[in-house]
C-alpha cells in the first residue's frame, strides 16, 4: 500500500478511529490491532511474503528469550548466530542470490570455463532490508544486554511490522521503539496536529518534487548517449532532488503517521543538501541506516581507533557494505567507495566533526566560505548519485562521459514543463532553507499563529499538491 494511494488514505482513518475510539482502553489489543493493520499494509503488496515476516519475527522472538535465559557465552553466541544466519540469509538469497551467481559464472568465463547456472525469478519483498536490519538490533541488543528480551508476542510482532515505517524505515532501534509498545499511549493533540503537517509536508516532497523530478531524470537517463553535456547534468540535478524528495518524504509521512498513534520514530534526514562536507552529508542523509552501521558494523571494526591503514579499512567496509544494502548491483558498490573516498581525508586528517552545527546558524545568508564548502559537497553528491541512477557501470561511465565536453556549456533542452519543475524546485530549496533548523518546514508554521494563516497555508500547499502532481511514482527504496 503506498502512502500516496487512496487506498491509504481509506486505511488510515480507519485504523486511526479503530485505535483511538474502540480499543483505547486495552494497550494489548492497540498492540494487536497494529499488528493486523500492518499486515493488511504489508499484504497488499503480496500476501506471500507475510509469512516471511512471520517466521522473522517468531526466530528473533525466541532468540531474544533464549539469550535472556542462557548465560554461557558459546551458547548465547550460537543463538546470536542463528538470528544472523536466518535474518541474512532470508536477505541474501532474496536480493543477492542472482548478483553472486552472475558474477560467479562470469568469472570463470574469463578464465576460460564455461558454467552452465539458471538464474532464478525471484521477487524481492518489500522493505525486507529494512525490517531485517531493525530486528537484527533487537537480537544484538539483547545479547549485549543493552536491553531486556521482550516477553510480549504481540507487542514484539508489532514492533517489528509497525506499519509506518515498516517498508522503508526510519530503521529503528530495539532500545528506542520496542519500549513504547509496553506503555499506555494517551491522544495527544498537539502531537497528532504536528503529526498532520509533517504528513503533508512529506506528500508534498513525493508528489510535487520527487514525482516531477522523476519525470525528467527517467527521459534524460534513457536519453543519455544524444543528450548534451547541459541536459546530463540537468538530469543528475533533477534524480537528486526526486531521491531527496522521494525518500525524506516517505520518512515524514512514516514520522507523522506515527505520531497520530503516539510513538516517536527517529529523525530519518537534516536538510542534508545544506552540508559543507561529505561527512556532515552523511550525518544529515538516512540517519537510521548511517547510525546502524556505525553502531553494529564500523565501532565494532575498530572505527576510528587505531592506524591509518585501519582508518582506511574500516571507513571501505561500511561504505561498501552500505552500497552494497542498496542492491545487487556494481554500481551501488561503486557509489559506496565513492563517498568512501570523500570522506577519508576529513577522517584521516581528524576534521570530519567540524561541522557539528547547523549552517548558517542564526544568519539569513551562509558566508561565502558556507557556500562554497556547500556547493563542493552537493556537487560530490550529485557526481555519486549518477553511478546510483544508473541501470549498469557503463551507463554510468557513458553519461559522465557526455557530461565532460563542449555541449556541457550549451542551454539544456527542457520543455516548459521542467522548467516549471526547476521552479518548484527552487522554491522548495528556500523553504527547506529558511526552516533548516527546524524538524520538518511546517515546524514554522507556530500553532500561536491567528487560525486562518495556519489554515490558508495547509490550503495553499494541499492546493499545490493537487494542481501540479506529478505522474504516480513508486517510492524508490521500496526497491531496497
Amino acid at each position: 500500500m503506498l502512502f500516496n494511494s487512496i487506498d491509504f488514505a481509506i486505511f488510515l482513518p480507519i485504523v486511526f478511529a479503530l485505535y483511538w475510539f474502540v480499543v483505547n482502553k486495552n494497550l494489548r489489543a492497540q498492540n494487536a490491532l497494529i499488528v493486523v493493520s500492518s499486515y493488511v499494509f504489508y499484504g497488499f503488496w503480496d500476501w506471500r511474503f507475510l509469512m516471511l515476516i512471520f517466521f522473522s519475527t517468531i526466530v528473533d522472538f525466541l532468540v531474544g528469550k533464549g539469550l535472556q535465559r542462557v548465560s554461557q557465552k558459546n551458547k548465547r553466541k550460537l543463538l546470536l548466530c542463528t538470528s544472523i544466519v536466518v535474518n541474512l540469509g532470508f536477505l541474501g538469497f532474496f536480493k543477492y542470490y542472482n548478483f553472486f551467481l552472475d558474477n560467479f559464472v562470469d568469472a570463470f568465463s574469463i578464465l576460460g570455463y564455461k558454467i552452465n547456472a539458471n538464474s532464478l525469478n525471484i521477487i524481492l519483498p518489500v522493505g525486507i532490508s529494512f525490517y531485517t536490519f531493525q530486528t537484527l538490533s533487537y537480537t544484538i541488543d539483547v545479547y549485549r544486554k543493552n536491553l531486556n528480551a521482550c516477553r510480549d508476542f504481540v507487542a514484539f510482532s508489532a514492533f517489528v511490522s509497525f506499519f509506518p515505517q515498516l517498508v522503508a524505515g526510519p530503521i529503528e532501534r530495539a532500545t528506542r521503539l520496542l519500549p513504547q509498545f509496553y506503555s499506555k499511549r494517551e491522544f495527544n493533540y498537539a502531537k497528532a496536529v504536528d503529526g498532520m503537517r509533517q504528513i503533508l509536508w512529506g506528500l508534498f516532497k513525493k508528489i510535487v518534487i520527487a514525482d516531477n523530478c522523476a519525470e525528467y531524470a527517467n527521459l534524460i537517463f534513457e536519453q543519455y548517449d544524444t543528450a548534451s553535456g547541459s541536459t546530463l547534468v540537468l538530469g543528475a540535478l533533477f534524480f537528486t532532488f526526486q531521491i531527496y524528495g522521494d525518500f525524506s518524504g516517505y520518512s515524514d509521512i512514516a514520522i507523522g503517521t506515527a505520531r497520530l498513534f503516539g510513538f516517536d520514530l527517529m529523525r530519518n534526514f537534516a536538510y542534508p543538501y545544506f552540508s559543507r562536507d561529505v561527512a556532515e552529508f552523511w550525518r544529515r542523509w538516512h540517519i537510521s541506516l548511517s547510525t546502524w552501521f556505525r553502531d553494529y558494523l564500523y565501532i565494532p571494526l575498530g572505527g576510528s581507533r587505531g592506524s591509518a591503514w585501519s582508518k582506511v579499512r574500516n571507513i571501505f567496509i561500511i561504505f561498501i557494505v552500505s552500497g552494497f544494502w542498496h542492491g545487487a548491483s556494481w554500481t551501488f558498490i561503486i557509489w559506496g567507495a565513492l563517498n568512501a573516498i570523500y570522506i577519508l581525508p576529513l577522517m584521516l586528517f581528524k576534521i570530519n566533526r567540524n561541522n557539528l552545527e547547523t549552517v548558517a546558524q542564526g544568519r539569513v545568508f551562509p558566508s561565502l566560505r558556507e557556500f562554497l564548502a556547500m556547493l563542493l559537497t552537493f556537487s560530490l553528491t550529485v557526481f555519486a548519485w549518477i553511478f546510483f541512477r544508473a541501470e549498469n557501470v557503463t551507463e554510468a561511465t557513458h553519461y559522465i562521459m557526455g557530461i565532460f565536453n563542449s555541449s556541457v556549456f550549451s542551454v539544456p533542452n527542457l520543455k516548459f514543463d521542467g522548467k516549471l519543475t526547476v521552479i518548484l524546485i527552487t522554491i522548495f530549496v528556500i523553504v527547506e532553507w529558511m526552516n533548516r533548523h527546524k524538524q520538518h518546514a511546517l515546524e514554522l508554521i507556530s500553532s500561536t499563529a491567528p487560525r486562518w494563516l495556519l489554515w490558508s497555508s495547509y490550503l495553499l500547499i494541499l492546493f499545490t499538491i493537487i494542481v501540479f502532481a506529478g505522474e504516480l511514482q513508486e517510492f524508490i527504496y521500496f526497491r531496497f
